[in-house]
């Protein structure tokens, strides 16, 4: 059997799209898990690490944006990583009263579209917070992200996210969580 150059280009498209696709999934969970609180990633043990760890998934023009009523005022705009690592630094470093002792984020509805070198993403996610007097909430917010492969890697464009809603929780709504992630003890995972 003879395969044409025509289906070997197509097929080598519809490679690297799924490629890309999965490099981008990847991304977006990553970078939802350094959001987590405690911040589960082996080696990050301060706010500085965690935040240079996201920037590194953001090209150097990025746009981190909440819009609508609730988020646009909650958030603003960020525009290029400096802009981006001080609404972190703000987030992270600004000690809350009463203190967010967990936060975890869970993605959910994607959509990802690449078209060469660009793409875009959508998801809603869910997370709880709980904080450190028992009060807690679950927030759901919908992203719609941009990325963009430069030299090979995907790396996020714009990140924007708006409310769906904001909910309290009973208070201790749950009974245990750790301090610490267990994750963090060792780099594979597995100690």
């Amino acid at each position: 059997m003879i395969i044409s150059a025509d289906t070997i280009a197509d097929l080598t498209t519809r490679i690297e799209t799924l490629e890309a696709e999965a490099d981008i999934r990847r991304i977006q969970a990553r970078y939802m898990f350094l959001c987590d609180t405690p911040c589960p990633e082996f080696g990050i043990t301060n706010d500085k690490d965690r935040i240079d760890a996201i920037l590194a998934l953001y090209t150097e023009d990025a746009v981190w944006e909440g819009v609508g009523t609730h988020y646009e005022g909650q958030f603003g705009r960020a525009d290029g990583k400096a802009a981006i690592s001080a609404h972190f630094q703000r987030f992270w470093g600004e000690k809350r009263d009463p203190a967010l002792v967990l936060n975890a984020h869970y993605l959910t509805s994607e959509q990802i579209h690449v078209q060469g070198n660009r793409a875009s993403g959508q998801w809603i996610h869910m997370q709880p917070w709980l904080f450190a007097d028992g009060t807690a909430l679950l927030r759901s917010s919908r992203l719609n992200n941009t990325f963009t492969r430069i030299d090979g890697h995907w790396l996020i464009a714009r990140t924007r996210t708006e409310n769906v809603f904001t909910a309290p929780l009973p208070d201790g709504f749950t009974e245990n969580f750790e301090s610490a992630s267990t994750l963090m003890r060792s780099k594979n995972g597995l100690g």
